[in-house]
């Protein structure tokens, strides 16, 4: 079922061998730009006319009603609720671990760096509501921003016409559970842009009075979407901080002949639901395991809800089998692919795990499945995709302090310094740098 990749006996750079999905951000975001400018220029207006263009729904309103979000808790599934509220809580966990202290150092007798964490002062968490509205990505949008400090979270996420207009319910009510009380029923590219630039526009007489409830700019834009989010997001960027650009998911399995073909199979078969563009990636040295999980492909992806996306997913350029010669290269292609998931399903799989260098985040063994980590896991399931992992994280509580370096030499400090500061101010024929010091002091301290 799967496209196969033989890389046995090779040594060319795999990276231009190996599958992955083709997306041209650059295109989308001039097709997108209008878009944006519309809602930087005339705000309500123009998200008005894209969201009923784009989606269907003509808005009475930006912001969802706090009665809508409370009521959307109390009509949550008790399993889901249940279910959620430990996603919250072993979320909570781990990155609470991720706060840092503030650290003074000091430099030399009387002068001192000090490096404050601050965190950002609002937030934009966009959660998609597409092919799957996921509630669990308002978990891990929502939680290490809190963890971080940041006093205001706003959250975006599109509107759905089944649920009268507003965002998915289940999303809602995971926004009441986090205590989220400002939400939007905006989606895609003018949601980005609405968070970004405001919703009131440069043109006030295009938007309503003062007694609508208008969402004012963020500092930063987290949360994953689909290529018209990314592109618009790439258009923000500077205007706005972004997490990433995230593209379609993707999961790299490094297997051996110890693997189940049977768990292979299914967890492929998990991200390949996600969406046509996913990419599913086995990568073995064993030919009869890449027979089996074939095999198993045929049985499972018939019995699977989502059988057409999935065959779709499966059968495109950016899934595939990739057979190695032994674990040495297949770490070696897994580190090139750089996976936004990687499950090591290997005997000795924890020490392969962190011999790996490039990767969202790494599932070792047979019974840490990707699906794991995207629910209860504790980790975050916002990841880098399309290669990133290679320079980028997934999100986490760093996603949304900033370091700020607080300087203070006294005067003896400063005196003891000036003669290096002049040195090398002269050296880049900044002479005024230098007299910066030396006006401090009576006397020439060159």
């Amino acid at each position: 079922m799967l496209n196969r990749i033989d890389l046995r006996g090779s040594r060319r750079d795999p990276r231009g061998l190996l599958p992955r999905a083709q997306l041209d951000v650059a295109q989308a975001v001039e097709k997108i730009r209008p878009v944006v400018e519309a809602v930087r220029d005339h705000g309500y207006a123009a998200i008005r006319e894209a969201t009923e263009r784009f989606d269907g729904v003509r808005l009475e309103r930006l912001r969802v009603p706090a009665e809508a979000i409370t009521a959307a808790e109390k009509t949550l599934d008790p399993d889901v609720r249940a279910a959620l509220l430990v996603a919250i809580e072993r979320a909570r966990k781990v990155h609470a671990d991720q706060r840092r202290t503030d650290v003074t150092t000091q430099v030399v007798p009387g002068g001192t760096v000090t490096e404050r964490w601050v965190p950002v002062s609002r937030v934009g968490l966009y959660v998609p509501g597409g092919l799957a509205a996921l509630a669990s990505t308002v978990v891990m949008n929502v939680v290490p921003a809190q963890e971080a400090g940041v006093p205001s979270l706003v959250v975006a996420s599109p509107p759905q016409p089944s649920n009268g207009g507003l965002p998915d319910p289940t999303i809602l009510g995971a926004c009441a559970l986090l205590g989220i009380t400002e939400v939007y029923g905006v989606g895609g590219a003018q949601a980005i842009a609405m968070l970004g630039y405001g919703s009131r526009g440069r043109d006030a007489a295009d938007t309503p009075g003062d007694g609508f409830e208008h969402c004012a700019p963020v500092d930063v834009i987290t949360g994953p979407g689909n290529i018209w989010v990314t592109a618009a997001k790439r258009l923000l960027q500077g205007t706005v901080g972004i997490d990433a650009e995230a593209g379609p998911t993707e999961i790299a399995i490094l297997a051996d002949d110890s693997a189940s073909p049977v768990h292979v199979a299914a967890d492929l078969i998990s991200q390949a639901e996600h969406d046509p563009l996913a990419a599913s990636v086995l990568v073995t040295d064993s030919p009869a395991l890449a027979d089996a999980v074939d095999a198993q492909l045929v049985v499972q992806v018939a019995a699977t809800k989502h059988e057409s996306r999935v065959r779709e997913s499966l059968a495109g350029k950016q899934s595939g089998i990739v057979l190695v010669d032994d674990l040495e290269q297949g770490l070696a292609v897994v580190d090139d692919y750089a996976a936004e998931h990687l499950e090591i399903q290997t005997r000795g799989a924890r020490e392969l795990a962190m011999r790996v260098r490039n990767a969202g985040a790494i599932f070792v063994g047979a019974y840490s499945p990707v699906s794991l980590g995207d629910y209860a896991a504790g980790s975050n399931h916002v990841l880098p995709t399309a290669g990133c992992a290679r320079h980028s994280s997934g999100l986490s509580v760093q996603s949304f302090l900033r370091g700020i370096h607080v300087i203070e030499y006294d005067e003896a400090a400063l005196r003891a310094s000036a003669p290096h500061v002049v040195a090398l101010a002269n050296a880049e024929d900044l002479p005024g740098h230098g007299q910066a010091v030396t006006a401090r002091f009576s006397g020439d301290v060159s």
